[in-house]
């Protein structure tokens, strides 16, 4: 059987999995799921959006990994389809990132693409 994710899917690695996990604990919710949204804006005209939600709403899909779940409303899921999401940790920062197959060209910042 085979166990890849579909292309539509996007996939969550140990290091984001972990990083959300930790997230979730310290504000002592279990219920609550990261969110990643795309809007318009930033350096390239697009922007990845990560915030903590409680709530599933009816276009949101959801995808999970060792008991962490993130929620990707179907209008973002567009844009990012076979992107992995990741967490890095720099000597300058650590923060989510997206590896996005779809973009044509990023920001140097990371957190804008465009398609």
């Amino acid at each position: 059987m085979d166990t890849s994710p579909a292309i539509e899917d996007i996939t969550i690695s140990d290091s984001a999995a972990k990083r959300i996990s930790e997230l979730v604990a310290g504000e002592g919710s279990a219920g609550l799921m990261l969110r990643v949204s795309i809007s318009g804006g930033g350096c390239s005209g697009f922007q990845y959006g990560f915030s903590l939600d409680g709530t599933r709403n009816d276009d949101d899909l959801l995808f999970e990994r060792n008991g962490v779940k993130v929620v990707v409303d179907q209008v973002s899921l567009d844009y990012i389809k076979g992107a992995e999401l990741d967490f890095i940790k720099e000597m300058i920062g650590s923060y989510f990132s997206l590896k996005n197959p779809n973009a044509s060209s990023t920001c140097g910042c990371g957190s804008s693409f465009a398609i």
